[in-house]
């Protein structure tokens, strides 16, 4: 199939679908066809629609030079995330990554299936995170600004919260031409929430016709309902947990949930799957672990790198003195000297996954959703 084909598809789509609900949408010919055919989302994404794209093409404003800078930026981070992403693949070791856990392991223990689960939720985010950086980065460089793809998924406390932080336009897209079309259709909670099943059903299908991805799409649709019900219940005994706990607890039980999701995605077939969730549930399957430590070395150095560099993106972005509030010392010094260290340590990291990347072959990093 042509490559993108499903993405500009949709963007054909939403423009159809927009006009027949009365959008005022009078592009001339040229418009539409730029608008199918701008090349930094054309690929992957992320999606667009006309009502957003259509005022840009018309201006006339000149591009800034902040906003190519701002946008090479993006890009660069796009390239050392999808280089991450290819490291994870790959292993640190030669065949000793996440791919080789799922492609050539035929046994799995309880903590190599969580392991190659958080692994492969992580190998996924910085690769199509990463993608779509480098998209959105080279359209603000061209003076377009396109729709985020990614908000931090991670820090997601439901599965709801997840869903409007991944894959946010196509997330988006299947909410307003897909769940609320069929919503309105019937007044009923019970309708509501079928809708939601069969909308992520489609979901899953999109990506791939077979039926380890409709087992994933109906997964993440119970989800979704019983996230609605525990909130229905809260409303409607008027319960209140504790902030902070509920809040950790939230957390932790998202993150198992939506990482355990991928498995039905990752895995080569339903026996697959079946094997690895068995592993999980079995007491007697946490004993040990069969995975090199090298992997679960990597997982664990990665999830812990990353969220420390959100923390540091959070006091670069805060102000070196808050009002009543003094940072410390050492923070000062990030702040005010950052482009002075941020250079140096990226072209490290990028170096040092380069080298150990290509070590394993020269081959280019692929585009993993481009299987989809």
């Amino acid at each position: 199939m042509p490559v993108g084909l499903s993405f500009w598809t949709f963007q054909a789509l939403s423009y159809l679908f927009d006009v027949y609900q009365g959008e005022d949408i009078d592009s001339t010919l040229a418009e539409f066809a730029l608008y199918m055919a701008f090349f930094p989302v054309t690929i992957s994404g992320p999606v667009c629609r006309m009502p957003d794209m259509l005022p840009q093409f018309r201006a006339e404003e000149i591009t800034r030079w902040s906003d190519i800078s701002h946008g090479l930026r993006r890009v660069a981070v796009g390239v050392l995330m999808m280089q991450l992403a290819r490291l994870m693949g790959q292993g640190i070791l030669a065949g000793d990554g996440i791919n080789s856990g799922f492609d050539r392991t035929t046994q799995w223990t309880g903590l190599d299936v969580w392991c190659l689960a958080f692994g492969y939720g992580l190998q996924l985010f910085f690769d199509f995170a990463g993608y779509s950086h480098i998209a959105i980065g080279v359209a603000q460089a061209l003076g377009f600004t396109v729709p985020e793809n990614f908000a931090r998924p991670f820090a997601s406390t439901s599965p709801s919260m997840f869903w409007t932080r991944w894959h946010m336009s196509l997330s988006f897209w299947i909410r307003d031409y897909v769940f609320f079309p069929i919503m309105q259709m019937r007044r009923e909670v019970w309708w509501r929430n079928l809708a939601l099943l069969i909308s992520m059903v489609l979901f899953g299908i999109w990506h791939k016709a077979t039926i380890l991805f409709l087992l994933w799409g109906a997964y993440h649709g119970v989800l979704l309902v019983l996230h609605r019900v525990i909130e229905s219940l809260e409303r409607k005994y008027d319960w209140t947990p504790p902030e902070k706990a509920w809040n950790v607890l939230s957390w932790a039980g998202t993150m198992c949930l939506m990482n355990l999701g991928w498995i039905f995605f990752r895995s080569n077939s339903l026996a697959t799957a079946r094997a690895m969730y068995s592993a999980i549930v079995s007491p007697a399957a946490y004993s040990t672990h069969l995975l090199t430590g090298s992997l679960y070395l990597l997982v664990s150095s990665l999830a812990g790198g990353y969220a420390i560099t959100l923390l540091t993106i959070d006091i670069l972005r805060s102000d070196s003195v808050t009002e009543g509030h003094s940072q410390s010392a050492l923070i000062e010094l990030l702040i005010n000297w950052q482009w002075f260290w941020l250079a140096p340590a990226y072209a490290l990291a990028l170096l040092f996954v380069l080298i150990v990347t290509w070590s394993h072959g020269t081959s280019t990093a692929q585009m993993m959703y481009g299987n989809f």
